[in-house]
């Protein structure tokens, strides 16, 4: 059964399927402007309710309000790539994966720093030692 879902013609319908039903709520609620922009149809300007969280990915389509950094677009391209996997599957199996993006296994496989759940960690640099003094000045 696993085979006839995932990574398969039908799970490439459902994607297909997904991405018209973004395409069409993109072009509805859009007032921003939409780019073509690493794979995802990205429409920007849909009102806060029109979509979860800083954005939604829908198929190949990223809705969202502003929140368009490189990096998010990075972290959205890895679900567009797990509904490609998925397809009509993924909304089910992330609603059974959860709500809190910290235990959620797609948002941690997308990247949890870069979909804005945690905060960057800082590369720690080891302190400058000063060069050893000679006396024979």
């Amino acid at each position: 059964m696993r085979r006839l879902l995932v990574d398969s013609p039908v799970s490439r319908a459902g994607y297909l399927y997904a991405t018209a039903v973004g395409l069409v709520w993109g072009a509805i609620w859009s007032t921003g402007r939409i780019e073509r922009r690493g794979g995802l149809f990205v429409f920007r300007g849909l009102p806060a309710w029109s979509f979860g969280r800083g954005g939604s990915c829908v198929g190949a389509v990223y809705l969202t309000n502003q929140n368009v950094s490189a990096d998010v677009l990075e972290h959205e391209a890895v679900h567009k790539a797990q509904w490609q996997k998925y397809g009509m599957l993924f909304p089910l199996l992330y609603f059974v994966a959860g709500r809190d993006p910290l235990k959620n296994r797609f948002e941690i496989e997308a990247g949890l720093e870069k979909g804005g759940y945690l905060r960057r960690r800082r590369t720690v640099r080891p302190a400058r030692t000063a060069a050893p003094r000679s006396d024979q000045d």
